[in-house]
């Protein structure tokens, strides 16, 4: 039939579906975890709201998958195959498509147009994802027989017309066309909230998986009747959709189970060198509750030099400025012109004001224990 020799689904489509189920359960465990481990620094700047959105975007299109690439028998509930092609695979496809690219957008929003990424801005962004990828699914839902997708009872298989496929192919070449501007335009951030290299791969893994949808999709029409190839795009869309969930988190989730306490310290030491609160209120306090989905604009506006980071002592281990003075005499070294600043690391510099330390006390970094700005403008700790 069709010029093709019919496969029906079978024992290897079973293993296909709980192959790529287990793929989505190891996924759904580094999220866990990742939830579980929020406080950690690295993790907490990965946007890890929208990661675990995009991650259910890729469960939802694969339910999809399971219909119109016909690893299951379509009968019954199966066959309404509108629903599953339109409302499940398309549908949830763009939505991982759209919410990637909103992804990339706040950091564009936050390092490269100086705007804060709120959440009032989160929620419009997702308004937006929801309208617009509701609407394309509407107009394929309402429209006549050249967006036709019908059930073929005699094969127990959904088929879309070409003009349906075309029409999805073009939509999602827009969207991550759209998506490299954005990962183009993040190159040069900074480093502690870089993911050019991660988001090249992601882009690269998107860009081979285009191409082999399209190919699929107008070459081999009828491949959810052929049993090879329904696995092969199966397989690929999952992997594919997971590897890029793994890339946005899987690095800070794996270095906290490995090197905890170190990869931490390095990641907030390269924070503190960057120097991000030139733009923005960021802290490299080790406590702080921020990332960067969620900077506000501090009241004397973006480019105000009056932005400082909270001294924490775990940034200060690695300078050793003082090694020269007497340890109770740093007060003086520190209030006249006998220490070089350049010597003193970042958060030190014009910016402190350094009285005598009370034995016994609590660390003097701690947050706490610092006091409003001295007459002359400098902090007092």
């Amino acid at each position: 039939m069709f010029g093709i020799k019919v496969d029906n689904p079978g024992r290897e489509d079973t293993v296909t579906l709980a192959v790529c189920g287990g793929i989505f359960g190891i996924t759904a465990v580094m999220l866990v975890y990742a939830w579980c481990n929020y406080n950690y620094q690295p993790i907490r700047a990965k946007n890890l709201l929208w990661t675990t959105l995009i991650y259910l975007s890729t469960v939802l299109w694969f339910v999809g998958n399971i219909v119109a690439n016909g690893h299951v028998h379509i009968v019954g509930a199966w066959s309404n195959c509108k629903l599953w092609i339109i409302w499940f695979r398309v549908l949830f496809c763009f939505v991982f498509a759209s919410m990637t690219i909103v992804r990339f957008y706040a950091l564009d929003r936050v390092f490269n147009q100086k705007k804060p990424f709120t959440t009032r801005s989160s929620l419009i962004a997702a308004a937006i994802v929801v309208v617009l990828n509701v609407a394309y699914c509407l107009v394929n839902q309402l429209l006549g027989k050249s967006l036709e997708i019908d059930y073929l009872a005699s094969v127990e298989a959904c088929n879309a017309t070409q003009t349906f496929r075309n029409a999805a192919l073009i939509f999602q070449w827009v969207l991550w066309a759209g998506c490299g501007v954005l990962i183009f335009r993040l190159r040069n951030i900074q480093s502690s909230f870089n993911e050019f290299r991660e988001s090249i791969l992601i882009f690269v893994v998107i860009v081979a998986l285009l191409i082999e949808s399209t190919v699929i999709n107008v070459h081999f029409r009828r491949f959810p009747l052929q049993k090879a190839r329904r696995i092969e795009k199966t397989v690929m869309d999952v992997v594919a959709s997971t590897l890029v969930v793994w890339l946005f988190i899987g690095y800070p989730v794996l270095m906290s189970i490995f090197r905890r306490r170190s990869y931490e310290l390095q990641w907030l030491e390269r924070l503190a060198m960057d120097g991000p609160t030139n733009s923005y209120n960021l802290t490299p306090n080790r406590k702080s509750k921020q990332s960067y989905a969620k900077m506000e604009d501090s009241a004397n506006g973006a480019d105000s030099a009056d932005h400082e980071y909270i001294a924490d002592s775990t940034h200060l281990s690695a300078h050793k400025p003082f090694d020269n003075y007497h340890p109770l005499n740093i007060e003086s070294v520190l209030n006249s012109n006998a220490l070089n600043e350049s010597s003193l690391p970042p958060v030190l510099r014009n910016k402190v004001h350094v009285h005598e330390p009370i034995m016994y006390s609590p660390s003097l970094f701690s947050p706490r224990y610092i006091e409003p700005p001295s007459p002359d403008g400098r902090r007092v700790i």
